[in-house]
């Protein structure tokens, strides 16, 4: 995935991916990262649209006044016309799970930075996980387990 992207490399998983093997088949495990990764896209895209808040809790910085008196009704953080919204998904690729953006834009919203012919942008982090976030990914990870156990 071009652009900025969050990567998910089942460090919980691992731990017990030997043994999972043994239990279920590849189809269990590729169904599990499937929801964890629009589980995760879903996080991402209620951190853009509703809590403004990197995934620390620090609120976003505010647009500078310049940039304000330019936006039009409508227009939010990181959300002028919805295309970096939009734009977040998910891939799995074998034991991987990443949560992303293509757009080549992406980056400089999640770390800051200047472009060519543009003041720098400070950061405003919209991918990780947060506490909260972890907790319901955690949740998913035991129902799963104990859906095996049945």
């Amino acid at each position: 995935m071009a652009g900025v992207g969050l990567h998910f490399d089942n460090t919980d998983l691992q731990r017990i991916q030997i043994r999972l093997n043994n239990l279920v088949g590849r189809d269990a495990q590729a169904e599990l990262l499937e929801n964890v990764g629009a589980i995760a896209e879903s996080q991402t895209r209620h951190r853009i649209s509703d809590e403004k808040r990197s995934p620390d809790g620090e609120p976003w910085a505010a647009w500078s006044d310049g940039y304000a008196k330019t936006r039009h009704s409508g227009h939010r953080l990181l959300e002028n016309e919805g295309e970096l919204l939009d734009s977040i998904q998910y891939q799995v690729s074998g034991n991987e799970v990443v949560v992303g953006s293509n757009l080549i834009y992406a980056a400089i919203h999640q770390y800051g930075g200047a472009e060519v012919g543009r003041p720098g942008l400070l950061a405003r982090p919209y991918l990780g996980i947060s506490d909260a976030n972890q907790d319901e990914l955690d949740a998913v990870l035991e129902s799963w387990m104990q859906g095996l156990m049945k």
